[in-house]
C-alpha cells in the first residue's frame, strides 16, 4: 500500500510534468474542477430566476467546461438555497442564484437570526440583470382604481379589503410596500409568499387587491390587460413601462430601488474559477438572443467583473441599513 511519502512523491513527480509540458498547477486545478455545476435558486420556479437562467445556460452549453444545472431550494426568503451553497464545496461546482435581497437586505431585516453572513460565506461571480419593482393591482380591486391615488382612496374606504402582497417577508418589495402604506397613511397588511409566482397568482385570481412585483413578472399581464401597474420603485420611470409613473415622481421620494439577480460561489472558490464562470456568464450576456430575452422581459443586463460586482453588492448593503433602522422593522421568524 502507497504510503503519504509515496504520495507526496507522485503529486510532485506529476506537477513537474505538468510543468515540463507547458501546463501550470492552476491549469491543472481548472481541470480538476467538477464536471457538474448546480445553480441553486433560492425560490420555487417561474419567477424571475427562470426568464433570465434558463435561457443563459442553453446559451452557455459549450462554452464552460462541464455541464451546468438550474435547481431550487426555495424557502424562508431564499435563506435556505444561501444556508445550503455556504456550505458546499468552494470547488466551483456549487453556486447560488438569488435577487440581492437575501445578500444586501436580510442582515439587516434579520440580524442575528442568518445563518450566513454575506460578505464572508460568499463570493460574488457575477450579476445577471437589474431590475425594479411595481406596484400592481388585479380583479382584487375595482377597475375604476387606475391611479396610485385611486388606490389610497379605495384602500381608505376599504381597509379590511387592503392587504398586500410581497414574494418574501423583508424583501425589498416587502420594504417597498410597508413604505409606501406608512407613506400613504394607510393600515395596510402584508401578505408574504413564498416566492414572486405563488404572489402572481394570487394577485391574478384576486385573492390579493395589491401585489409588489417584479416587472418582469407582470409584464405579460399589463400587455394582456389582466393586471395594471399603478407605480415603479426606479428613480425615474422604467424603461419597458414609460407610461408608468415611478413613486419619486409622484411624491413619494424615499421609494428608490432598483435590484439586481446575481450568481454567488461559496467563500475561498478558487479565484479563477470564479474568474472563469464570470467571463463565460458576461459572454453570453452580450449575445443577441440574451438581448431578446432582457427585452421580453423588461431587465437590464449587468456587465461586470467580479470586483465590480463585489463592489456593488458592498454599496447596496450599505444603502439598506438606515431604511431598515428608520422602519423599525422585526421579523416573525
Amino acid at each position: 500500500m502507497p504510503t503519504t511519502t509515496d504520495r507526496r512523491h507522485f503529486i510532485a513527480a506529476a506537477a513537474a510534468t505538468l510543468a515540463a509540458a507547458g501546463v501550470s498547477c492552476a491549469a491543472w486545478a481548472q481541470q480538476q474542477q467538477p464536471a457538474i455545476t448546480t445553480v441553486w435558486s433560492g425560490f420555487p420556479s417561474g419567477g424571475l430566476g427562470d426568464q433570465v437562467t434558463r435561457p443563459l445556460i442553453e446559451r452557455l452549453k459549450g462554452r464552460y467546461p462541464g455541464t451546468l444545472i438550474f435547481d431550487a431550494k426555495p424557502g424562508a426568503g431564499g435563506r435556505i438555497a444561501a444556508d445550503f451553497v455556504k456550505r458546499s464545496a468552494p470547488d466551483g461546482g456549487t453556486l447560488l442564484q438569488v435577487p440581492s435581497s437575501p445578500i444586501t437586505l436580510f442582515p439587516h431585516t434579520y440580524a442575528g437570526k442568518l445563518a450566513y453572513d454575506p460578505l464572508v460565506d460568499f463570493a460574488p461571480v457575477t450579476p445577471l440583470a437589474a431590475y425594479t419593482i411595481s406596484m400592481t393591482v388585479g380583479p382584487g380591486t375595482p377597475a375604476e382604481v387606475k391611479t396610485v391615488d385611486d388606490f389610497v382612496k379605495w384602500a381608505r374606504a376599504n381597509p379590511g379589503k387592503a392587504s398586500y402582497g410581497v414574494p418574501a417577508a423583508g424583501s425589498a418589495p416587502h420594504f417597498i410596500g410597508m413604505m409606501f402604506e406608512r407613506a400613504a397613511g394607510l393600515g395596510m397588511t402584508s401578505v408574504p409568499y413564498k416566492g414572486g409566482a405563488p404572489l402572481l397568482q394570487d394577485l391574478l385570481g384576486g385573492q390579493v387587491p395589491v401585489g409588489f412585483n417584479v416587472v418582469s413578472e407582470v409584464l405579460p399581464h399589463l400587455r394582456s390587460g389582466r393586471l395594471r401597474s399603478l407605480a415603479v420603485a426606479s428613480p425615474q420611470r422604467w424603461h419597458a413601462m414609460p407610461d408608468v409613473p415611478s413613486f419619486a415622481e409622484l411624491g413619494y421620494k424615499d421609494i428608490q430601488v432598483v435590484e439586481f439577480l446575481g450568481w454567488y460561489a461559496p467563500a475561498r472558490t478558487p479565484a479563477d474559477v470564479v474568474r472563469r464562470l464570470n467571463a463565460a456568464v458576461q459572454e453570453a450576456l452580450a449575445a443577441p438572443e440574451m438581448a431578446e430575452v432582457f427585452q421580453r422581459h423588461g431587465l437590464l443586463p449587468l456587465r461586470e467583473s467580479p470586483e465590480t460586482f463585489a463592489a456593488r453588492v458592498k454599496a447596496d448593503l450599505a444603502h439598506w441599513g438606515p431604511i431598515v433602522k428608520a422602519t423599525g422593522f422585526r421579523p416573525e421568524d
